[in-house]
């Protein structure tokens, strides 16, 4: 995906999966996306790649103002699961997940949309994609970009008439399908995210053993 818009392959090179919700606080999105009971802990897209890459071997000093059981409280140090940040940006709040694919499973979808909308993008290392747009509790529009005429939602003509992504997709190149879609949607839908919101420091949490 290009790199005007958030979020993209220059920041998470190895793919990645996000989720925006309309009105949702963060600390919320996250409930809905990890269960309740979460102590998040705030931490920089860096801080979160260096903890992954040291595991236990994680000292204090190696995140300043953060200490150990904060990080084990947020499950960040457990050996494997899901991780996620999330913050929050002119009333849409999103989830981002570093190369995996939990954020992308329909039940997540569902109940990040619980009396609001929610919008899920998924660019995987493979080169596959997917997105899905959903309404209290329901999908309405699910398709592979490379594919928008088979939708797997309940009501994907309503997606396409608040975006105009089916038109975006086909006036374009076949390769920039899912970028063109994405930013059609997020530009219309009004939940673009500039890079810098991902620079600070977010709330962050591991789900252990959640593949």
């Amino acid at each position: 995906m290009t790199s005007d818009i958030f979020p993209n392959r220059q920041l998470y090179q190895f793919g990645y999966c996000a989720v925006l919700a309309r009105g949702v606080a963060a600390a919320e999105l996250l409930a809905r996306v990890g269960g309740e009971g979460l102590h998040p802990v705030a931490l920089t897209r860096t801080e979160t790649a260096h903890i992954e890459a040291l595991g236990d071997n994680i000292d204090e000093d190696d995140v300043p103002g953060v200490t150990l059981d904060q990080l084990r409280d947020s499950g960040v140090l457990a050996s494997d699961g899901p991780i996620f940040r999330a913050g929050e940006h002119d009333g849409w709040s999103f989830v981002i997940e570093p190369e995996g694919s939990y954020l992308a499973a329909d039940d997540v979808v569902k109940s990040v949309s619980r009396g609001t909308a929610a919008l899920s993008l998924r660019d995987s290392e493979s080169g596959s994609c997917w997105i899905s747009y959903a309404e209290d509790g329901e999908i309405l529009s699910s398709f592979d970009p490379l594919f928008p005429d088979h939708d797997y939602g309940t009501r994907p003509e309503v997606l396409e008439q608040l975006t105009g992504h089916v038109a975006a997709i086909n006036n374009g190149d076949r390769a920039d399908a899912f970028a063109n879609a994405a930013r059609a949607i997020q530009r219309r839908l009004q939940c673009t995210v500039p890079h810098e919101a991902d620079e600070s420091r977010l709330l962050t949490i591991k789900i252990a053993d959640g593949y």
